[in-house]
């Protein structure tokens, strides 16, 4: 009686697959999932090589820019660095920016108010500086951001022998040589700016700093020797004639974004904007779940507002790479409860993800190359920009969703609602 019993029971236990399985799953059990997952695992495999090219392409590039002489061209810079609060080692980052080799510039530290709680060490490094540094107070913003009023005070104090703005974020901390790379190629009129991207470097293997790291590597990759790169608001150089040329000033009076603003202003004059790998900037993170949700969700949504294509665009890829994943373990999972063979649909869920671990090798070897002074630290924590990437397009995807919703954002503790490019309401008293 106890086999027979057995004998019942091990059909229903085992092979889940009978019809009212089936008629509980519907479609995804059908072979239609299969061929479709099929079908976007190739065009996946597909995007994957091709972006790879772009990584060999991309590697390449840093490489000749790494042996490209950068010239004497020596004009007289303002290096313009607007600050606030405190953070994980920005007396360091402050420093930094005053140990340039550069002989005949000068830098000036743009605060909102003297109670802001970064003000006493700004004055302190200013004070030290072996170069001339000054401490801006701009007062509170009207109608933009405080980083781009910031900005509009500390060029609008400026006198008028200064040739060069040069536009840093108090988070990173670039190298000795690093303002006379960055501004040496404006010596050809036909560029119109130069424009580098951060590295983010974990201070710890905490997860949430390796997602962070991670998610903004491949930012760096969007840059290269092309015709579609962008200015990063920590570390770009343009000629001061130009920039009061296309009124910036007037441009970024209710702005929120500096460097999205600064981009669409060049487009219009169809000159190039120069990407320089050598001048990439290192930045020490420390970060929780919360702050890294912020500050990935606040990007995502700024580029909607500012880049409605590009955002479209990358949420497509982001959501056609992440729908394929999933589809594709569920593929697996029903094969697997069928018995049946699922290598091939293993080969093709795997492939994706290869290329994806391949690309991020591609931009460590690079980055290290180009940032020779930090290899053993970024070297220690590779893992974080070959393997999380594999999970980073899922964060990506999250943040892309939320940014549907609504036009508000927190930066540094004030909230803001961007109603367009062109409007931007302070929403924090």
């Amino acid at each position: 009686m106890l086999i027979s019993l057995k004998s019942c029971c091990l059909p229903v236990r085992f092979y889940p697959s009978t019809s009212r399985f089936r008629q509980s799953f519907g479609l995804l059990c059908s072979g239609y999932v299969e061929t479709l997952f099929e079908f976007l695992a190739i065009l996946q495999i597909a995007a994957g090589l091709f972006l790879l090219w772009q990584g060999i392409q991309w590697l390449a590039y840093v490489r000749r820019r790494l042996h490209t002489d950068p010239g004497f061209y020596a004009p007289r810079i303002a290096v313009l660095c607007p600050c606030r609060g405190m953070e994980p080692g920005l007396e360091r980052n402050l420093v930094s920016l005053c140990e340039f080799t550069h002989q005949n510039f000068e830098v000036f530290f743009i605060l909102a108010s003297e109670n802001d709680p970064a003000y006493s060490m700004v004055k302190r490094v200013a004070a030290s500086s072996r170069v001339k540094a000054h401490v801006v107070i701009a007062g509170k913003p009207a109608s933009s951001s405080e980083k781009v009023n910031n900005l509009r005070v500390g060029i609008e104090q400026l006198p008028p022998d200064f040739e060069v703005l040069v536009f840093v974020d108090s988070d990173g901390r670039p190298g000795k040589t690093w303002l006379h790379h960055i501004v040496a190629p404006l010596a050809d009129s036909r560029i119109a700016a130069t424009t580098t991207m951060r590295w983010f470097i974990p201070n710890n293997n905490a997860f949430p700093n390796a997602l962070l790291a991670a998610w903004n590597a491949s930012v760096v990759t969007m840059l290269g020797d092309h015709g579609k790169n962008f200015c990063w608001g920590g570390g770009t150089a343009i000629r001061r004639a130009l920039f009061e040329e296309m009124d910036m000033l007037d441009v970024w009076q209710n702005a929120f974004s500096d460097d999205y603003s600064l981009t669409i202003a060049i487009e219009r004059t169809r000159r190039q904007i120069v990407f320089l790998p050598e001048c990439l900037t290192p930045s020490y993170i420390q970060t929780d779940f919360p702050s890294l949700l912020e500050f990935t969700n606040r990007q995502i949504k700024i580029t909607r507002i500012y880049r409605p294509k590009m955002w479209a665009s990358a949420f497509v890829t982001h959501f056609l790479f992440c729908f394929t994943l999933v589809l594709g373990l569920t593929v697996a999972f029903d094969l697997a409860m069928e018995s049946r063979p699922s290598s091939q649909v293993i080969t093709l869920f795997v492939l994706p993800l290869l290329l994806a671990a391949f690309r991020g090798g591609l931009r460590v070897l690079g980055v290290t190359e180009a940032l020779p002074s930090c290899r053993a630290e970024i070297m220690a924590q590779s893992w974080n920009y070959i393997l999380v990437t594999l999970v980073v397009p899922f964060l990506y995807l999250f943040n892309f969703f939320t940014s549907i919703f609504g036009r508000r954002i927190t930066w540094r503790g004030i909230q803001y609602e961007i109603i367009s490019p062109n409007q931007t309401r302070i929403l924090t008293p």
